[in-house]
């Protein structure tokens, strides 16, 4: 009973953040010039990586990401990976 629970917990704090996500994409990205040196870009990467690994995880996951995207890293393709080490 516990699990299922924590699992529903986790399962909305997922939803709440993908929305934060798609709102961020939807409403403040387009009056932004186009500057992503990564594919896929980093609003992508964190839909993703938190739908697969949860929030905490996926959560971290995005955030190592962000963190890489300034001037000085070469950027490339970096996709989430596909298993949690």
């Amino acid at each position: 009973m516990e699990k299922e629970m924590e699992k529903e917990g986790e399962t909305m704090m997922v939803k709440i953040m993908v929305w934060l996500i798609r709102g961020y994409q939807l409403m403040i990205s387009p009056y932004k010039p186009p500057s992503c040196r990564f594919a896929p870009t980093c609003s992508h990467y964190a839909i993703e990586s938190i739908r697969r690994f949860g929030a905490w995880w996926g959560g971290w996951l995005a955030l190592r990401r962000i963190l890489k995207c300034h001037p000085f890293h070469p950027g490339g393709y970096d996709p989430v990976p596909d298993q949690h080490k």
